[in-house]
């Protein structure tokens, strides 16, 4: 066995990895950077994710900013309250467009606790209401991806057109910082950067313990033969329903990190070119691994960052290249050829795995229904 595919030294992998990322504010004195890094975090939330689902799943999701959107939205919208009074309840954008009451659906968003609620609640529901609507039909593979991107397109032209409640095109920009009780969360500071990494923490953890349950290999099972898994009487709808729901909970917490970290949020988190670029993390990085996707997102938003300026337009075609290069000759990604070095290393003899890193012995050994 891969000495990389023991639990154990997978275990010990993500705990040095996080150790180094913790330390990252007592090296850091820059402000900014610090901010930076932390957005990097929000992001390496987005790309396992979609590893989650994509990877462990099966399941092509080219929509994943809905749950993002959605989540970042109602964390606006909560940010943006915070700020308001009983004497001056209606956001500045809503004078503008005219408007001369608080709209129902932002009154919820006084209370701060049942604002961060809906900000999760919501995109998660539309996740499993759409989800157990498209896999009920049986719709999978190229035709989910592209339902996906079709709901990705239309909630974006939803936020567009209802202007005088988003403020358009222009986004909501909460005036102060996020208020926890008596807690200011200031965006720049080494407290907002290790909230994020505890989420992304915590995030892994509880999906790395999914993919090593019986639920994930039931959904991995899925993912390499649905009708063989249907036939042994497994919901796989339900199955797959789970998972894509799972993973747009993620997006939606990576969705509020976002907003309290840049106190922004427009119609471009809804944009197709943002939601494939998800997409592009997990491949580049290792969609089969949720190690491999969070460095991919971290490794390819840090070259935008620093490159992308120098490059200008040329950098999506540059990245476009490089996802196509690393699909084509290294299907597991980059952390494919960590995984070679680590094979190479190994002394051990143990069991034969298959490309994913489970025993070819259990691999054939699904667990019936009721066991």
């Amino acid at each position: 066995m891969n000495l990389y595919h023991r639990p154990g030294a997978q275990w010990l992998a993500y705990l040095v990895f996080y150790i180094v990322l913790a330390a990252v504010p007592f090296l850091v004195s820059d402000n900014f950077l610090l901010n930076q890094l932390s957005t990097y975090g929000v992001f390496a939330m987005l790309a396992l994710s979609i590893s989650l689902c994509w990877g462990f799943g099966g399941i092509l999701n080219l929509g994943q900013g809905i749950p993002f959107g959605l989540g970042a939205y109602g964390m606006a919208m909560t940010m943006q309250m915070q700020s308001q009074d009983a004497s001056n309840p209606m956001p500045p954008f809503m004078l503008n467009n005219s408007l001369d009451h608080l709209p129902l659906f932002w009154v919820p968003f006084w209370n701060t606790s049942v604002g961060i609620t809906l900000a999760l609640v919501v995109p998660t529901l539309f996740c499993a209401i759409f989800g157990w609507l498209m896999f009920r039909a049986r719709v999978s593979g190229p035709f989910f991806a592209i339902m996906t991107l079709a709901m990705l397109s239309a909630w974006g032209t939803l936020i567009l057109d209802i202007q005088p409640y988003t403020n358009g095109v222009n986004g909501i920009t909460p005036p102060a910082p996020l208020k926890l009780g008596e807690i200011v969360v200031d965006p720049y500071s080494p407290a907002a950067y290790w909230t994020v990494l505890a989420l992304l923490v915590l995030a892994t953890v509880i999906a790395k313990l999914m993919t090593l349950s019986r639920f994930g290999l039931v959904v991995q099972s899925v993912r390499n033969d649905a009708e063989r898994v249907r036939f042994l009487g497994y919901n796989v709808a339900g199955y797959k329903t789970a998972i894509y729901t799972i993973s747009g909970f993620f997006a939606a917490v990576a969705g509020c990190c976002w907003v309290m970290l840049t106190q922004y949020v427009s119609p471009a988190q809804f944009d197709t070119t943002f939601s494939l670029s998800m997409v592009i993390w997990a491949g580049i990085g290792g969609r089969m691994s949720l190690m491999g996707a969070i460095l991919g997102a971290f490794l390819i938003q840090g070259a935008q960052s620093y490159l992308g300026d120098a490059f200008l337009n040329t950098w999506l075609l540059i990245l476009g290249g490089f996802f196509i290069l690393v699909v084509r000759f290294l299907p597991k990604g980059l952390i494919g050829l960590v995984e070679s070095a680590l094979g190479r290393l190994s002394s051990s003899t143990g069991g034969k795995t298959d490309g994913n890193g489970v025993s070819s012995v259990r691999s054939r050994l699904l667990p019936q229904p009721g066991e």
